[in-house]
């Protein structure tokens, strides 16, 4: 699969962190847009919407859902590298938002490539109070010419639709699957391309792996042998 490349923060200094957090505060309409694209996404599963252009660049993608959504009473988690938490300070004092460990976030959000083992650790509430379930978004480097195409099934998509964005972790499907396993509890997640293109895969939605690169491959070798 293709490395997922996110550019660093700037250097950690006071004056840069404090310009990361004037990005980060998102105005009105921008945080109205984001949830905008992210009820969009979540209700058409596999569809493409976008977030706001007008977002400063220097905040990643996947922020934004965390960014417009999060408040005092929202826990949020960002996944950043190891020993790393400029972001998560810097989402802190944009949103006022507690930061709390993922398996108790409300939101979480990814500035790096995420595990697949991680996906299981997201809050999935229960049958009685879904709606404590976890939103994650995660980047990927794009949302089609990946390795492996999926199938997605279920409310909010008419008939089937197939996808393949790239620079999933590997072992993602199984991951979702089991973090989905209790519907109506489960996780909802979001895959954030650089360019602000958002795609969502709601819990209700059933992903099935149909091909991957080199399945196709193997497949075109024995076609030409023929």
């Amino acid at each position: 699969m293709t490395a997922l490349e996110i550019a660093p923060a700037p250097a950690a200094d006071a004056a840069g962190t404090a310009e990361l957090v004037t990005a980060a505060r998102l105005g009105p309409a921008q945080a109205q847009g984001v949830f905008r694209a992210v009820l969009d996404a979540l209700a058409r599963p596999g569809t493409v919407t976008r977030f706001p252009s007008d977002v400063p660049g220097v905040v990643p993608s996947a922020l934004l859902p965390v960014l417009a959504l999060a408040d005092l009473g929202t826990g949020v988690h960002i996944l950043e590298e190891d020993g790393s938490r400029r972001w998560s300070d810097v989402v802190s004092v944009a949103t006022d938002a507690p930061a709390v460990p993922l398996e108790k976030a409300r939101l979480a959000a990814a500035v790096r490539p995420v595990a697949a083992e991680e996906i299981p650790r997201l809050a999935r509430g229960t049958a009685d109070a879904p709606e404590d379930g976890a939103v994650l978004c995660l980047p990927v480097t794009a949302l089609e010419g990946g390795a492996s195409a999926w199938r997605l099934s279920g409310p909010g998509v008419p008939g089937e639709r197939d996808i393949a964005p790239r620079s999933v972790p590997e072992g993602f499907v199984a991951a979702r699957a089991e973090a989905v396993g209790g519907f109506p509890a489960g996780v909802d997640l979001l895959l954030a391309a650089p360019d602000g293109r958002v795609m969502g895969l709601p819990r209700s939605t059933t992903v099935t792996i149909v091909a991957d690169a080199v399945d196709e491959a193997t497949d075109a070798m024995a076609e030409e042998e023929d």
